[in-house]
């Protein structure tokens, strides 16, 4: 992981990644794309970890692709499988990883920096956060998962004109949308994203697994196939120490504790 990029800190069963590149807006660039993959692999790899909180430092989450890096780059460049080879990868991983991810959108959130915040589980973000599909700006089309999570999260209608006009949105048009989960005020917003990750680094980690793999085949299945996909995931989950723990203590009426097993 490249250290520089990408900062790495677990405590308290939480994972925090932050993007480290303030000085261009933590816009993504080589060695990013390599720290955030390399930090999303040491926080599935470590069983004390058990949510992940993502971030940017200083005052934007992510400008999206660093444009200045690549304009010096003489000849034609192969941008598909320059995608499906450093970008894909980590929206599969995150959207396919085990363990809740808690997104803190401390400012702009643009271009493939707004997909990385939208592929994440829960999704707050700070007064002054900003959300914007920069992609026709620039003569491009969405990518990086955009026009996949934007009709599912905010409507038809609403998908087009985000990625089409490429208006930028304040957090609380975000929210009103449904982009964001809770908006905060800016001073306020790490302190209630670490409490949410630690909330949640206290539940039932496999659950949380067995929900996103839910939710991940949902859209695509009718009614009748997805009740037998939950029928399936509920029998892992029955089968859990943590389903025997939380059974054990509603009946014994005390706070579960669970092991995220």
């Amino acid at each position: 992981m490249s250290e520089s990029a990408v900062l790495y800190a677990a405590e308290g069963g939480v994972a925090t990644l932050t993007m480290n590149r303030p000085e261009v807006l933590n816009a993504l660039n080589n060695d990013l794309l390599a720290g955030l993959s390399a930090g999303l692999a040491r926080a599935k790899a470590d069983d004390t970890v058990r949510a992940v909180l993502l971030t940017g430092a200083g005052r934007g989450f992510c400008a999206g692709a660093d444009l200045a890096a690549n304009a010096g780059i003489p000849g034609p460049r192969d941008v598909s499988q320059g995608l499906r080879e450093r970008y894909h990868p980590i929206i599969l991983a995150m959207r396919q990883f085990p363990k809740p991810i808690v997104g803190a959108v401390n400012g702009v959130a643009a271009g493939a920096g707004m997909s990385i915040a939208l592929a994440c589980d829960i999704v707050l973000a700070g007064e002054s956060a900003s959300f914007l599909q920069a992609f026709t700006r620039i003569g491009l089309v969405p990518d990086c998962g955009s026009t996949w999570f934007l009709p599912r999260m905010v409507g038809d209608v609403r998908a087009r004109a985000l990625v089409m006009l490429a208006d930028k949105i304040s957090a609380a048009d975000a929210l009103q949308y449904g982009l964001v989960w809770k908006v905060y005020a800016d001073d306020k917003l790490l302190p209630e994203a670490l409490a949410t990750a630690q909330k949640m680094a206290q539940m039932p980690t496999r659950a949380y697994d067995l929900i996103k793999q839910g939710l991940a085949v949902s859209s695509g299945n009718g009614l009748g196939d997805q009740l037998e996909v939950e029928a399936l995931l509920q029998g892992l989950a029955m089968a859990t120490e943590d389903h025997k723990e939380g059974v054990t203590a509603f009946l014994q009426k005390r706070p579960a504790q669970f092991k995220g097993r």
